[in-house]
């Protein structure tokens, strides 16, 4: 009889010292595989698996493509690579990014749901807006178990509450005392027959792979059209209910939370408005210039309307400094980094 022999694992900031005290629990005969996914820059290289294979007695590494999901091991995504799971192996993607990241924790959890079902057992840790919560709601649906850390004593407490908030989790507990617990799931026997996962699911599961035939799905939206476009492609979002969890889809594949659209519209916006900024204090530096010169012109109309039109690009300038505070101040954009850069290295 099938046991819980998968253990799918989502991070992002304030996440390593989580995911260093949940391998360090583990014992070194630990009857599953652990999948990781730790929202990293896209470039460079990630020390994540020297570092939780320090942590304790359990084999940890990037995984490559194709590799086997055997007990006793530690597999994690490595950069730019969505980390997807196929029966009993996993493969690498270079997919649409979902909720601007790649690797994605939802990716992750949603392909191990369609793919083993009640098998499957998702943790989502510290981690900043709510990547994973989607991805709770897969393995859930499939009638896998769901663990978050306790929001209260997470670093950031953001992912694991949106999980809590989008479906009822089997357990909250502190990061100490997951491994444990872990160690008692994964000794359960799987009742449950595994049926196929629901059409969406698995389409949504091929489109992390960059599947054409998955993302043209015969010409169909891949939900009711909203009002609003994907920041990554600029194509129009789709919208997506499941289970009552609203998210966005767009024609080619990006996947946004309403959390994750909200934060990258924010940071697109204070983009523009920074573009502006710069552009009226240039306006008012040559102005300012042409002014000066109509002085030294005897030109004495022309510098006074060139002044007066410089005191106006600066009012708005003023204005527009006072509104990228504004913005700053109650719509703060978090990395998408997994935490500073000394915490992801130590």
């Amino acid at each position: 009889m099938a046991r819980r022999d998968v253990v799918v694992v989502g991070a992002s900031a304030g996440g390593v010292e989580a995911l260093r005290q949940l391998a360090g629990g583990l014992p070194a005969d630990f009857p599953a595989t652990v999948v990781v996914v730790l929202h990293v820059p896209s470039t460079g290289t990630s020390a994540l698996p020297r570092i939780l294979d320090r942590a304790g007695p359990l084999p940890a590494r990037h995984a490559v493509e194709g590799d086997r999901l055997r007990h006793g091991q530690i597999l994690v995504a490595a950069p730019d690579q969505h980390l997807i799971v196929y029966d009993d192996a996993v493969t690498l993607s270079r997919g649409p990014r979902e909720n601007g990241h790649r690797p994605a924790v939802d990716v992750l959890f949603r392909s191990a749901a369609a793919a083993l079902g009640p098998r499957v057992v998702a943790v989502v840790l510290s981690g900043a807006l709510d990547d994973g919560a989607a991805g709770m709601v897969a393995v859930k649906s499939r009638g896998g178990v769901g663990i978050c850390q306790d929001p209260g004593e997470a670093l950031h407490e953001s992912m694991p509450s949106a999980a809590m908030q989008a479906v009822e989790v089997d357990r909250v507990v502190p990061a100490a005392m997951i491994p444990a617990l872990l160690s008692r799931i994964v000794l359960e026997e799987v009742t449950d027959v595994p049926t196929p996962p629901p059409d969406r699911m698995r389409n949504e599961a091929l489109v992390a792979e960059f599947d054409l035939e998955a993302i043209d799905n015969g010409g169909d939206r891949p939900g009711m059209p909203s009002d609003y476009t994907c920041p990554d492609c600029q194509g129009p979002l789709y919208e997506i209910v499941e289970s009552g969890l609203l998210r966005f889809r767009c024609r080619v594949g990006h996947a946004w939370s309403v959390a994750s659209l909200a934060a990258q519209q924010t940071a697109t916006l204070q983009g523009a408005l920074w573009m502006a900024l710069r552009s009226l204090e240039e306006k008012a530096t040559l102005t300012r210039r042409l002014g000066q010169q109509a002085v030294s012109q005897g030109r004495p109309l022309t510098s006074e309307a060139l002044g007066a039109e410089t005191d106006d690009v600066l009012r708005a300038a003023a204005t527009l400094r006072d509104l990228i505070d504004q913005i700053t101040a109650h719509g703060t954009v978090t990395g998408q980094e997994g935490g500073s850069r000394r915490e992801r290295e130590n």
